[in-house]
C-alpha cells in the first residue's frame, strides 16, 4: 500500500498530470533533465497552434527553435548512438532504406506532444470521471483488476483527443453524401464515441462497460503510435493517486475551464481535496 498524504489540497494537473507525461517521455528519447522545461514549452505551443487567438509569429519562432535542438540532438546521436528512441529512430531502416532528416525531425516533434499533452487531459479526465459519479473511487481501489475498464472508459467518455484532420484520398460515398478524393476532412472522435448505436446509455460512464470499441486512438494505420505508454502511464498514476488520497474530490465551487482547443480536450486546473486517512 502507497503512504497515505496528509489531508490537503492541490491542482492535480500542475503537480501530477501536466510534469508526468513530458519527464517520461524525455527520458524515452534521451532529453536531458535540464531541458524538460523547455521541451514542455515546444509541446505547448504545437498544441496552441489548433487554439483561438493563436500567435503566429511566437509559434514559428518556437518550432525554429525546437527544430534546431532536434537537429543537434539527431547529429549528436549519429556520433554516439544511446539507448533512446531517437538512437533507435536513426538505425530504423525498411528494405536498406533509412528516415530522411525531415522524417526524423517530424517523429520527433510528434513524439513530443503524443506523448505529453494527451496524457496530460487522460489522467485529469480521469480523476474528472472517477470523482463525478459516487462511490466509483472507493470502488477502484477496492477492485484494482477493475481500473484498466475504467481507463477504457474515460477514453470513450472524455477523449482526451476530440477530432482529427484527414484528408481523402479517393471518391467515396457517406450516408448518401459524395466525398470528392482531396477533400479535407474532420472526424469527429468523441462524437463517435458517444454513438448510441455502438455504445449502450452512451452519456453515462460505466466503469464496467463491455465491449468498449472506443476510438479514442483511432484506428487502422492510423492507431496511435503511444496507446500502451499511455494506457500505461494513466493506470501507475491514477493507482497513486487512489491509494494515497483518501476521499478524493473536486474542490467544492472550483471553476474549471476548459482548454481552448478543438482537437485535444481537457481542463486548465484540477483543484482537488482529499482526506486524512
Amino acid at each position: 500500500m502507497d503512504p497515505v498524504i496528509a489531508a490537503g489540497t492541490t491542482d492535480l494537473i500542475d503537480q501530477l498530470a501536466y510534469p508526468l507525461p513530458v519527464i517520461v517521455i524525455a527520458e524515452l528519447m534521451g532529453i536531458p533533465a535540464s531541458d524538460r522545461n523547455r521541451f514542455k514549452q515546444w509541446s505547448d505551443v504545437i498544441v496552441s497552434q489548433t487554439r483561438e487567438g493563436a500567435n503566429g509569429s511566437s509559434h514559428a519562432a518556437a518550432n525554429r527553435e525546437m527544430a534546431e535542438y532536434f537537429m543537434a540532438m539527431i547529429e549528436q546521436r549519429r556520433r554516439q548512438p544511446g539507448n533512446d528512441l531517437i538512437s533507435a529512430l536513426l538505425g530504423a531502416e525498411i528494405d536498406g532504406q533509412k528516415l530522411t532528416v525531415m522524417e526524423l525531425l517530424g517523429f520527433c516533434s510528434l513524439l513530443l506532444v503524443a506523448g505529453n499533452e494527451t496524457t496530460t487531459n487522460l489522467i485529469g479526465n480521469a480523476v474528472l470521471c472517477f470523482t463525478e459519479a459516487p462511490g466509483t473511487a472507493e470502488r477502484l481501489l477496492a477492485e484494482p483488476d477493475l481500473l484498466p475498464h475504467a481507463i477504457e472508459e474515460v477514453l470513450r467518455y472524455r477523449s482526451p483527443v476530440q477530432s482529427m484532420y484527414r484528408i481523402s484520398t479517393v471518391d467515396t460515398t457517406l450516408h448518401g453524401r459524395p466525398v470528392p478524393a482531396g477533400s479535407p476532412i474532420v472526424a469527429w472522435i468523441g462524437s463517435a464515441n458517444r454513438d448510441a448505436e455502438q455504445f449502450p446509455h452512451p452519456d453515462v460512464f460505466d466503469v464496467e462497460r463491455s465491449p468498449n470499441r472506443h476510438l479514442a486512438f483511432g484506428q487502422g494505420i492510423h492507431f496511435c503510435l503511444g496507446a500502451p505508454l499511455a494506457r500505461l502511464e494513466a493506470k501507475i498514476a491514477l493507482q497513486a493517486v487512489l491509494s494515497r488520497l483518501p476521499g478524493l474530490a473536486v474542490e467544492p465551487g472550483a471553476a474549471l475551464e476548459r482548454m481552448e482547443s478543438t482537437i485535444v480536450f481537457g481542463v486548465k486546473q484540477l483543484p482537488v481535496t482529499w482526506r486524512a486517512a
